[in-house]
Parts: structure tokens; C-alpha cells; sequence
């Protein structure tokens, strides 16, 4: 690995990354771009990372100090995600990885959402990683306090230990072996309106328009993503690109201060922003959450996550569909664990499992198989006999074992099919998080049937919240939600479709 200060420091107009030739594909080993647009490596783990710093707290510290920002981690080995992280009450981001990784990370490449600080750096180094990449916004000591004004004594405090953190970061990243950079590529080719159509029609807001036939989806999903939008870019996005450029030079990236490669970073920047408020739009809050589907009255209690959590761990499961090989749907998964203690980190006493997306074998060739669906005639030539769904990738590449002891909870974006319930069943998985929308369907490659008799398996399903009542609802037993009918449909492969024009226009973000 490099030594250098010149090899670690990130290259203008490269945003720090080496060339990729295989990440146009995903699993497999083609170079060929593939038939849809998808999220690279690259991007992905970015993103998780920002989702990551937005995980919701169960305790939150009301007393944080404000000049240290929370930050959101992600361990990848072989391509792989093996570990989540957020900052806690005690424990920031990369502390929380050293303790629960140790020296299995080793070999690994971490993604930070906002540039650590020196405490954990040094840690994550010494930890013998291979790559450390993070956002360049405002980093985990913030700087973006010091340039804000107000109170001038704790402003110069601010600046002054801001400002030492940054030196001795330099210091560390120029003597470290790792390579040490920012990892922000341009997104894919109409990837950006792609992931804002599919996410208009997946299954969480279907269910809603089988709801209510009058909903007015775009409208509902406009909101929730300009909201988004608004949030995420005073999270993620360094104020005016004056503070941004200010704060790039005293992180020791000046080279992304000079044009035109300031104005291609804020562009890139700006454009995962707007993703990540597109997938999360796809899972709006209103009326709406994951309930425990009516249980015989003899049933035990059963561990559940915060709506906030699940909603959260969903549209992890959802980012990670953005980097799927099937040109048509896109599913992806997330498993995690209740630990049995409390630890001091932002997820509390929950572990990752595992997760993945729905893909064609590992180190295969991507471009020699089938790309047909159950449209096409030809039934040899389509491509279910050969994609590896979701949840196999997420038991097969899981990051520790699933123990019996432990709630275990997948939280996957669509209904788990006849070919993986047996094996949900025979991992151990305790919880599900899921929408219902293809539950009871044949569509012929791929069936849905066997969901429903899944036993020993608490289903939390995407419906609309209970109304609390004095008088007992159709819909409310025993403090569970009872699956409303739906009418008997016709099933057939919708085609999610590049559209040319967009629907909406996206406002423009500094």
C-alpha cells in the first residue's frame, strides 16, 4: 500500500477513487455495463454510510456536544458490507467498529460519512485496513461551527481544536499505509430518474394506492422526497461553497478547491443527495408502518424494533436494491440481531447480520446469462433459474451466525418467494419486515404461496397504523393487526421503464 502523503492525498478531478473496471457489473466478473442502470461499489457504501449517521437513536444524548458531529461507518470486505456503524452516546463511529470488528478488519475498506477524527482514525489505522474513504462535508470535529459566528471565546475554542485534529489527521493519513481518500463518483447514466420512478411505484406506496384508490401517489411522493431533499442537504451538504471550500482547504484538500473540479465535487455530492431522498421517499411515513400481522391469542410477546428503526433498516434494504443485477426488480435485504446487551454505540443492542441484493453468481460471467422475463415466451431463456435472490445472498455472505438465543429480524423490499422460505425458516430468522403485495400470487418462473404458511416467524407488515378505539376493531386483536383482504388480481411483470421525460422538476441545491 501507499506510504506517501502524495499517494494517499486525493487527485483533483478523480474524487480519490482508482479505476474499477469490474463495478460496472456487481457479482459477476463482466465488464459490460449490464441492461439497467445500477449504483457502483462505490456509491453505495457512501450512501449507506450517510443513512447510517441518520439511524434513529433509542436513547438519544441530550447531552452531545455539538462541535462533534455523528457519523456513520461502513465495513466492506471483498466487495462486501460486513459491518454497520453510528456514532453513540459514548462510542463514535470508528470506536464502535474497532470494538466489534477488532482485527478482523484487517484487509478491509471502511467508509466514513464525514472525515474522522483523530482518535478513531489512528485506531482504524492501526486496525491494519486497506482503503479509508469519507464525505467531504464538514468533518467529525466540526469546522462548520468555527466559520458560523456567534459566541467569539467558544468560537476560537472551536477553531483551535478543530484546527489541531485537522493537523494531526494529516499527519496520520500521510504516514499510514492505508489509502486514505474521498470515493464520490458520478452517478450512472439516467441512474438518478431510474431510482426516482422505481421508487414512485415499489411495493410500500402500491400498497398504499390498493388502499386508498383516490391517493394521489405523486403528489404524496413529491412531498416526501422535496422534504427529504431539504433535510439531507443541510445534513450532507456544506452550507454556501464558499464555508465548503473553506473547510476542504483546512481538511487538507485543496486540490478539490480549484475549478472545475469544486464545482464536479458539489455536482456529485448533490446528486447522491438527491438519491438517497428519492429511495427514501419510497417509504413514506404517513399512516403507515410495519405491524405484527393477528396471532393466536396463546402467542407469546415477541421483540420488536421502533417504527422509526424499521422504516430505517428498509431503506437500507432499499439502497441496497439500487445495486442489483436484475434490469427489472430490484430487491435487497438487511438481517439484523438483538444482541443481549445494550452497547454504547447508535444501534444499541442491535448487530448486523448480513445483507445483499438479488444478483447472478459470484464470479460468473453477467453478460452469458438470460435478461428475459415472464413476458417473453421463451421460458429457457429467462433469467429466474440463474438469479441469486436477496436473501440467499444475505445468509450466504452473513457477517455472524444467527443464534437461537437472539431475535433475528430480515427486513427485505419485497415478499420472500417459495424458494426462500425454507431457507428463512431453516436459519433461524425470528422477524420479518416486509410488504405483503405479492403474497398468495403465481406469476409461474417465481411464486409467492408458501409466505403465508410460514410458521414460527413473526411477520411485520407494511399496512396502514391502527386507530385506537374504545370498541374493538376489525383490524386490532389482541394488540395485533389482522391482514386486510385484497381482491383477487391477475398478476403480470410490470417492466420499470427509463422514462425520457421527468414528471417533476428537482430544485436546484448550492
Amino acid at each position: 500500500m501507499e506510504g506517501s502523503e502524495a499517494r494517499n492525498r486525493a487527485e483533483p478531478g478523480q474524487s480519490g477513487t482508482r479505476p474499477e473496471t469490474r463495478d460496472g457489473s456487481c457479482q459477476t466478473d463482466c465488464k459490460i455495463q449490464g441492461y439497467g442502470p445500477r449504483l457502483s461499489k462505490v456509491n453505495l457504501f457512501t450512501l449507506l454510510s450517510l443513512w447510517m449517521e441518520l439511524f434513529p437513536q433509542e436513547t438519544p444524548d441530550e447531552n452531545a456536544n455539538d462541535q462533534i458531529r455523528g457519523v456513520g461507518l461502513v465495513v466492506a470486505r471483498d466487495s462486501k458490507v460486513v459491518g454497520l456503524h453510528c456514532s453513540g452516546a459514548e462510542l463514535h463511529a470508528g470506536q464502535a467498529a474497532i470494538i466489534q470488528h477488532g482485527s478482523r478488519l484487517a484487509g478491509c475498506e471502511v467508509y466514513f460519512s464525514r472525515r474522522p477524527c483523530a482518535t478513531c482514525l489512528k485506531m482504524i489505522i492501526n486496525a491494519g485496513v486497506s482503503r479509508i474513504s469519507f464525505w467531504p462535508g464538514d468533518p467529525e470535529i466540526s469546522m462548520l461551527q468555527a466559520t458560523s459566528g456567534g459566541n467569539r471565546s467558544a468560537s476560537r475554542s472551536i477553531t483551535e481544536e478543530a484546527a489541531l485534529d485537522a493537523v494531526a489527521v494529516e499527519k496520520l493519513k500521510s504516514n499510514s499505509r492505508p489509502h486514505v481518500c474521498v470515493p464520490l463518483r458520478p452517478l450512472g447514466p439516467g441512474l438518478l430518474q431510474f431510482v426516482d420512478e422505481t421508487s414512485r411505484k415499489c411495493d410500500f406506496v402500491q400498497r398504499m394506492t390498493d388502499d386508498d384508490p383516490g391517493l394521489n401517489v405523486d403528489e404524496l411522493y413529491n412531498r416526501e422526497r422535496l422534504r427529504h431533499l431539504k433535510d439531507f442537504s443541510t445534513r450532507f451538504l456544506v452550507g454556501t461553497p464558499q464555508q465548503h471550500q473553506k473547510i476542504l482547504s483546512q481538511m487538507g484538500l485543496e486540490n478539490f478547491c480549484m475549478e472545475p473540479y469544486f464545482s464536479s465535487l458539489r455536482h456529485n455530492m448533490r446528486e447522491l443527495v438527491e438519491l438517497l431522498a428519492a429511495v427514501a421517499a419510497g417509504v413514506p411515513r404517513q399512516r403507515y408502518g410495519f405491524y405484527r400481522e393477528e396471532l393466536p391469542t396463546s402467542s407469546p410477546p415477541c421483540y420488536q424494533v421502533s417504527q422509526e428503526q424499521a422504516r430505517h433498516c428498509i431503506i437500507q434494504a432499499r439502497l441496497l436494491a439500487c445495486r442489483t443485477e436484475d434490469p427489472k426488480v430490484g430487491v435487497g435485504v438487511v438481517i439484523w440481531a438483538k444482541g443481549s446487551s445494550v452497547g454504547c454505540n447508535g444501534t444499541g443492542c442491535l448487530y448486523l447480520v448480513g445483507c445483499g441484493y438479488n444478483a447472478y453468481p459470484a464470479g460468473s460471467q453477467y453478460a452469458e446469462y438470460p435478461q428475459m422475463d415472464n413476458k417473453q415466451e421463451d421460458r429457457q431463456r429467462r433469467k429466474y433459474r440463474y438469479i441469486i435472490h436477496a436473501e440467499q445472498n444475505a445468509l450466504t455472505f452473513r457477517t455472524r451466525d444467527i443464534r437461537p438465543e437472539e431475535h433475528t429480524m430480515l427486513f427485505v423490499t419485497k415478499c420472500p418467494c417459495d424458494e426462500c422460505v425454507p431457507l428463512i425458516r431453516g436459519a433461524g430468522i425470528t422477524h420479518i419486515y416486509t410488504s405483503d403485495q405479492d403474497r398468495g400470487k403465481d406469476k409461474g418462473d417465481i411464486s409467492y404461496l408458501r409466505f403465508s404458511s410460514l410458521k414460527d416467524v413473526n411477520k411485520f407488515i407494511w399496512q396502514k397504523s391502527p386507530t385506537p378505539s374504545s370498541s374493538p376493531s376489525p383490524h386490532l386483536t389482541n394488540g395485533y393487526v389482522r391482514k386486510q383482504s385484497r381482491p383477487a388480481e391477475h398478476e403480470s411483470h410490470s417492466k420499470k421503464k427509463l422514462c425520457t421525460g421527468r414528471s417533476h422538476q428537482t430544485p436546484p441545491v448550492t
